[in-house]
């Protein structure tokens, strides 16, 4: 299945291509998927790779079983992992030395090894197969179809699944407004976070550039940089041609010659498979000069981003392409008529071109069939398709999810993410990254969808979703989310420069345990005048986490403020630690403590010492019996 051999294709040479890999999967007895992934690569996912390579040559078998190595399957929280196809069979948290016995065992003796397969931490229940996995039931995969069932690196996978076909269908057509009609009537919006319909922009920079005489470019973000989420960088890793396809098919629509995909310094694998992807597509002709032997020209090359959070921001992005500091511009200036070097530009995320594809694929109306609302009312009017969220935090199942827009946070966290680990009680989830808002129990039944979320204080953004428990202190989190922010502000405007500064001192203060009741108003004032008067939308949205702090958790801000009391017991000036009769004189605690401030006998109660404790919380986390109390 090596596909060092690739020369020029045109367009009558999909099928048979297709036709001759999906031959020769057919002659193996199953396929070994395994997850490398970011996350399982951070578990020596390269490892078991290798492992299962070479103990299936070992034995003899590597003609009748093929290792392939996929990009994440979605399931971070059971890596490393590794699924037999087409039987489904699911192996997780895998080590090295489990491959050598689902080789002998499995492989050769039939025997699925049960050991190695997920048990569900709520039901107790076993699951063979990853499709009877509940994580992945409810889910629906459009931009993530491929996951888990290719190799990123082989173009000639992404073929056999349809691959490029979609981008022929197009060029076939030869009707650029017809391209731009059936995204319109999808109704795709941005999924970067802005959830601006993505075929109004295709036509307005498509009439900007007929008017002015310009060319026009079109551009990948894949600058994602909010705490938590790794949506866009997992699609690149996962399946890149889907990206680059969605562009080319783009690119035809508003009469482009010249894209960029901006990826981040940080996320090395994906541009390592991204540079791979498109130097394959260039040598099969799909990028380059008359692709597909059908007259269009489009070429791809690719901008590094340093790593600024504010570069996330539209144009803030096109002015770090071309070179100057990465700080955004007066909204009234529109990308799609003045963008890089000041020509008519089409922006779209990773997620929004991965969903391109398959619209033509499967058609506009297939794709407005997906989520809520009806866009025959105008784009604005739906939330069609699916969203690709990443559900982190104190949940179950940490991972990867796809899910129909309308889907209800509570599925996505107790029916996917398996509820709240330790039987410990829901708190609060933050949608949207830094700049989304916190929303508590009482909102579990909203629809996830841009309309419903903003309206609840939140935003979509690109799909961070963190989950906390009751643990966790809604102050001190809104003190971290515009902490961040604080710090990536490009500092070109007041609002946003001093706002944003003097935010996080008075929440710093309330954490401390030196708030006062009128710093709760100023808060509130300071953070509509931030949304207000900033520039662009970092500064926007970026008062998003107090405001919908103040709006849910108010009487935590008073517990803080008028009982000098943290009730999550995080803000450790407001705590103290002690030890309560459940001790039962382990000496454990004691000897993990940095400062010695834990004594007793052993078999003994044990105590504290309040003016050697540093409140670090290594006691709470050895301690079995529960007899570390925070007061």
């Amino acid at each position: 299945m090596s596909n060092h051999n690739l020369k020029p294709i045109d367009k009558s040479d999909l099928e048979k291509i297709a036709a001759r890999v999906r031959e020769g999967f057919g002659r193996y007895k199953a396929m070994i998927m395994v997850c490398t992934g970011t996350g399982c690569v951070a578990a020596k996912g390269f490892d078991i790779r290798d492992k299962m390579t070479s103990e299936i040559e070992k034995h003899g078998l590597q003609n009748e079983y093929l290792v392939v190595s996929t990009g994440c399957n979605g399931f971070c929280a059971a890596g490393p992992l590794a699924v037999l196809q087409p039987s489904g069979v699911f192996y997780q948290k895998l080590k090295a030395k489990d491959v050598e016995e689902i080789v002998e065992k499995h492989l050769q003796g039939g025997q699925v090894v049960t050991r190695l397969l997920y048990t569900d931490p709520v039901t107790e229940k076993t699951h063979e197969k990853m499709e009877d996995i509940p994580f992945f039931t409810k889910q629906q995969l459009v931009a993530l179809r491929n996951k888990g069932l290719i190799d990123p690196e082989n173009i000639e996978h992404y073929i056999a699944r349809g691959g490029y076909t979609a981008l022929r269908k197009v060029l076939s057509d030869n009707d650029p407004e017809k391209a731009i009609d059936e995204v319109l009537a999808s109704g795709l919006r941005g999924r970067g976070g802005g959830g601006f319909p993505t075929g109004l922009k295709w036509r307005s920079g498509r009439k900007a550039a007929k008017e002015r005489g310009e060319p026009i470019y079109v551009v990948c973000n894949a600058d994602e940089g909010d705490p938590g989420a790794f949506m866009d960088r997992s699609i690149v890793e996962t399946d890149p041609h889907s990206v680059l396809e969605g562009m080319l098919i783009g690119a035809f629509a508003v009469g482009s010659h010249e894209g960029f995909v901006y990826i981040r310094k940080e996320y090395p694998l994906a541009l390592v498979r991204l540079e791979r992807a498109l130097e394959q597509a260039r040598t099969m002709g799909l990028l380059g000069k008359n692709i597909l032997g059908m007259g269009f020209d489009f070429d791809i090359e690719v901008h590094r981003g340093a790593g600024a959070f504010v570069c996330g921001e539209s144009s803030a992005l096109m002015a770090s392409m071309a070179g100057k500091p990465g700080e955004p511009r007066a909204k009234y200036v529109h990308n799609v008529e003045y963008g890089y070097r000041d020509k008519p530009t089409i922006l779209n995320n990773v997620e929004t071109w991965a969903n391109v594809p398959v619209i033509f694929e499967k058609g506009s109306k297939w794709f407005a069939s997906i989520g809520t609302g009806d866009v025959s009312k105008g784009p604005w009017n739906g939330n069609s398709g699916t969203k690709v969220f990443s559900l982190v935090g104190r949940v179950n199942h940490t991972g990867l999810v796809e899910v129909p827009m309308g889907m209800t946070l509570r599925e996505i966290i107790f029916d996917i993410g398996g509820g709240i680990p330790d039987g410990r009680s829901f708190k609060a989830v933050q949608t949207g990254g830094p700049s989304g808002g916190c929303l508590p129990e009482s909102c579990l039944d909203l629809k996830v969808d841009f309309d419903s979320l903003t309206e609840a204080g939140s935003m979509m953004g690109s799909g961070g979703m963190i989950v906390m428990d009751d643990r966790s202190c809604i102050v001190d989190v809104a003190r971290y989310f515009i902490n961040f922010l604080t710090d990536e502000s490009c500092g070109k405007c007041t609002p946003c420069r001093e706002g944003l500064f003097a935010l996080n001192r008075t929440l710093t203060k309330i954490c401390d345990g030196q708030g006062t009741p009128d710093d709760l108003a100023f808060l509130e004032e300071l953070s509509q005048t931030v949304a207000a008067a900033s520039l662009c939308q970092l500064g926007a949205s970026a008062p998003n986490p107090v405001l919908s702090a103040l709006r849910y958790f108010k009487a935590e801000f008073e517990a803080h403020i008028n009982d000098k009391r943290c009730p999550a017991g995080v803000c450790k000036p407001l705590i103290q630690y002690g030890i309560t009769d459940a001790c039962t004189g382990c000496v454990v605690c004691a000897k993990r403590c940095p400062t010695q401030a834990i004594t007793g006998e052993k078999k003994a109660k044990h105590a504290i010492s309040s003016e050697k404790c540093i409140k670090c919380g290594v006691c709470l986390e050895v301690c079995k019996f529960d007899a570390v109390e925070v007061k």
